[in-house]
């Protein structure tokens, strides 16, 4: 009766959703990771679907594991950004067929988080930055922001001379003493030169720096986590769990940050959770835009025990983001006093955009008719 009978895509370039249908006529809605997501598409009709087509459907750990298996010597990013669509669409669909939100699945209930307000942001003056989030701190009651410094993997080349070292005190100035906040280096420092600039951060108060050196050499990071009294933070790229267990092991960062689709979706997100915490380390995923990927992160918030101190909730708009407009119906990421509400509904809780739907690619896998 939940046995899988289609998988459908529905895409543009930069997403992909999922969904998942059942013999009984069941469905869910998941989504691959963003960006390429056009790739990722081809690779989840050939080498995702063809595993699950006719499976029971509830048994998701099975499934993941069942394609992981059969597509051993595929690995990599694009392996699990493609089966991030299949394993969110089918904890979507248990969630709907349960009558319950994915966080009560998980163990967890629905419930407000504290956001931050994440600036993506480098082609910005420090006293634009730091006047967009002022406002966003008096207008919408955020108490914690993250904003960039270095360029992305800039090998100590900033995005132009001297603005790191303008933005760090300029912003956390601006913003004053009662908020947290947060600086992200997207890989661009040596440790040397990340090292010096964490010791500004700590002298501007700033309490979290996010993946400061390369984040493919843990070493290079460990350096730094020792060497600095705030939290080093990382791992949003990573995706292979024995790179996981080596990170928490050698205890690379202070705080892990997987993203739930880069992982390959909530169950493999949940074991880096489990490895963290069994180390006594904090979770702060990565979530870095408002497609769904944001809403998944929520559920898991709610439900994980070592859950860090906050979402992470992109402001970026149309001006950054085009293509992250009109993706759902309503807004499920509705600020109150810099918090959000974890969806209450059936799933994940929210509804895609037909009209969304009727422009995107579809792609179609499903069993043969008997």
């Amino acid at each position: 009766m939940n046995k899988i009978q289609s998988l459908e895509t529905f895409t543009d370039e930069f997403v992909c959703f999922v969904r998942v249908t059942t013999e009984s006529g069941r469905i869910g809605w998941g989504q691959t990771s963003t960006y390429n997501a056009d790739i990722t598409a081809t690779i989840f009709h050939r080498q995702v679907a063809p595993w699950v087509l006719g499976a029971d459907a509830l048994d998701i750990e099975f499934l993941i594991r069942r394609v992981e298996e059969r597509e051993h010597k595929f690995p990599g990013s694009y392996r699990c950004r493609a089966l991030a669509g299949l394993d969110t669409a089918l904890w979507d669909l248990r969630g709907r067929i349960d009558g319950k939100p994915v966080v009560e699945l998980l163990g967890g209930r629905p419930g407000r988080l504290r956001a931050y307000a994440s600036s993506m942001k480098r082609d910005i003056s420090a006293a634009a930055e730091a006047d967009r989030l002022v406002r966003l701190r008096d207008e919408e009651g955020f108490d914690a922001f993250k904003w960039r410094v270095a360029s992305e993997c800039g090998r100590d080349v900033d995005e132009w001379p001297g603005r790191t070292e303008e933005i760090v005190p300029t912003v956390s100035r601006a913003l004053g003493d009662d908020v947290a906040k947060l600086v992200d280096a997207n890989s661009g420092f040596s440790p040397r030169r990340a090292i010096d600039v964490g010791r500004m951060l700590e002298a501007e108060g700033v309490s979290h720096f996010e993946e400061p050196c390369p984040y493919w050499h843990l070493d290079e990071t460990k350096l730094v986590t020792d060497a600095l009294s705030l939290d080093v933070t990382g791992g949003e790229q990573d995706w292979d769990l024995a790179t996981w267990q080596r990170m928490i092991d050698m205890r690379a960062v202070d705080v892990v940050q997987p993203d739930v689709m880069y992982m390959g979706g909530m169950l493999r997100t949940l074991r880096v959770c489990a490895m963290a915490e069994k180390a006594g380390i904090p979770v702060t995923p990565h979530s870095a835009n408002l497609s769904l990927v944001t809403i998944c992160t929520m559920h898991l918030l709610g439900a994980i025990p070592n859950r860090g101190k906050y979402l992470e909730l992109s402001i970026e708009g149309p001006d950054y983001y085009p293509w992250q407009q009109g993706l759902f119906l309503g807004d499920p990421y509705a600020v109150t006093d810099g918090h959000v509400d974890i969806p209450d509904g059936p799933g994940w809780g929210i509804e895609i955009n037909p009209s969304w739907l009727e422009r995107a690619a579809y792609q179609r896998s499903e069993l043969p008719c008997s």
